[in-house]
């Protein structure tokens, strides 16, 4: 059977486009090397057509179906189990800029598209497209929209979700949705573009999409402000919202041992701030001039010194140090992986439930298992924390991760559940936390889950193991 299915599959896409051979790490293996699968082979389509063509092969055959974009992803959702068995769908040749609607502010993309030239597509337009994520080299906008990316800008401009106005999807069964509308307004039935946004390839393949652009800011200002504790940290993201409006367009905060971690395997990176038990950096993007915005800027920093929300602050002076404010920041998790094993969490809360969460937690994982270590950074600004536990200094990282991850996890989610927040903020579920969401999500909510995957891909093609 799988030679038949494999000739056919070769005569639709063309031999050169179906992988059976040699080194197809990059497909099988997730974005952290924590899984090692064995795919039966990796389909390469060209266009829609061949999607929907390969889509109907692996019906006829009972073939499933792992839809891959840039396997950036950090739940083992897109790479194959190892049984062998699994078709690996690789979007990647699938990458052209299909159309500009400038008057409309919209633009329409394959979903192999990779988000950095989508962002560089819109700006040579004089537009932005303000998805942004460390993985934006190579992450595709397909799977930025299969999983509902979040990234540093969600505080203004909203998920993936909020940055898409129409879908084209195949699915299950072969056929395709043309669902890519430029609308803003469109109330006629059910909104089938959320229900396969964030569905992580199980009930369709999203193979392209209409996304939002805006116009570009005509003025960008960054900067770092040191905090003694989180609770002022929160206390200055609110006087940021007042004081800035919708012109705040990013707010991260970083522990003491993230930066660190950023310090100790990457010491050539500037620190423009002394060690200070928090760092925010923040960012500000409107229409005003740069010298009203950088003034506007100032005096917030200002006046968040004197009411002692902050203990000291640095201003990017240029788009240079700017950026090497935020290199900082997406440094961390590489410094984190130079450390050694660790447990990432990926958490949701409601902003004012932070600093309490975070107590809780940190004295819950000392007592439990002494001498770990938090890296706790993230989106303060919209409430997704990156709560992160390193292995204790000197200790056997694979070993500990061997004894203790799932305990780790425990501690960490019921603290989240306790504050009512959610276990994945914009990681999504994959295989990684699928017995986690059976556990935490509501019988009701699963069952309705269960009742959509089962009428949109009752044979199970595509994705299974993932999410249900």
């Amino acid at each position: 059977m799988s030679a038949e299915f494999l000739d056919a599959l070769r005569a639709t896409l063309g031999p050169e486009h179906v992988l059976s051979e040699g080194d197809l790490s990059a497909y099988e293996v997730d974005w952290r090397k924590r899984w090692h699968g064995k795919a039966l082979a990796v389909a390469r389509p060209a266009d829609t057509a061949q999607v929907a063509a390969v889509l109907r092969l692996c019906a006829q055959h009972g073939v499933t179906v792992v839809p891959q974009g840039g396997n950036t992803g950090l739940v083992v959702g897109s790479v194959p189990d190892d049984t062998g068995r699994q078709l690996v769908l690789s979007l990647r040749r699938m990458n052209r800029v299909r159309s500009f609607d400038t008057a409309n502010l919209t633009l329409t993309v394959d979903a192999g598209c990779v988000l950095q030239a989508v962002q560089e597509a819109a700006g040579a337009q004089g537009l932005l497209f303000p998805l942004s994520l460390a993985a934006e080299g190579s992450a595709t906008i397909g799977g930025n929209l299969a999983s509902n990316a979040g990234g540093t800008q969600v505080l203004r401009y909203g998920n993936a979700r909020e940055l898409c106005l129409g879908l084209e999807v195949v699915t299950a069964q072969g056929e395709v949705w043309d669902g890519l509308s430029g609308l803003r307004k469109d109330n006629t039935g059910y909104d089938l573009r959320d229900l396969f946004i964030g569905s992580e390839g199980t009930l369709g393949v999203i193979t392209a999409a209409t996304l939002k652009l805006f116009p570009q800011p005509a003025a960008v200002t960054t900067a770092m402000a040191a905090c003694a504790s989180l609770e002022q940290s929160v206390a200055l993201l609110k006087a940021a919202r007042a004081r800035l409006g919708a012109g705040l367009t990013g707010f991260e905060v970083m522990g003491r041992f993230a930066l660190d971690l950023v310090a100790k395997h990457f010491p050539e990176l500037p620190r423009p701030l002394p060690g200070a038990a928090w760092t925010v950096l923040l960012e500000q993007s409107d229409e005003e001039s740069e010298t009203h915005a950088q003034e506007r800027f100032e005096a917030l920093l200002a006046a968040a010194l004197e009411d002692g929300l902050i203990e000291d602050a640095a201003v990017a002076q240029s788009q240079a140090q700017s950026k090497a404010m935020w290199h900082v920041r997406e440094s961390i998790s590489l410094a984190q992986a130079q450390e050694g094993l660790n447990i990432k969490h990926d958490i949701a809360l409601p902003v004012s439930n932070i600093p309490a969460f975070c107590a809780q937690a940190d004295a819950a994982l000392q007592a439990a298992f002494p001498g770990v270590r938090i890296v706790n950074f993230g989106h303060l600004g919209d409430g997704n924390l990156h709560y992160n536990v390193q292995v204790p200094e000197g200790g056997d990282g694979a070993a500990f991760l061997r004894e203790h991850e799932a305990a780790v996890n425990r501690v960490v989610f019921d603290a989240v559940q306790a504050f009512d927040g959610s276990f994945s903020a914009e990681h999504g579920i994959g295989s990684l936390k699928r017995e986690e969401l059976a556990q935490r999500k509501s019988p009701t909510a699963l069952g309705l889950m269960r009742a959509i995957k089962q009428a949109l891909d009752p044979q199970g093609v595509l994705n299974p193991g993932r999410v249900l």
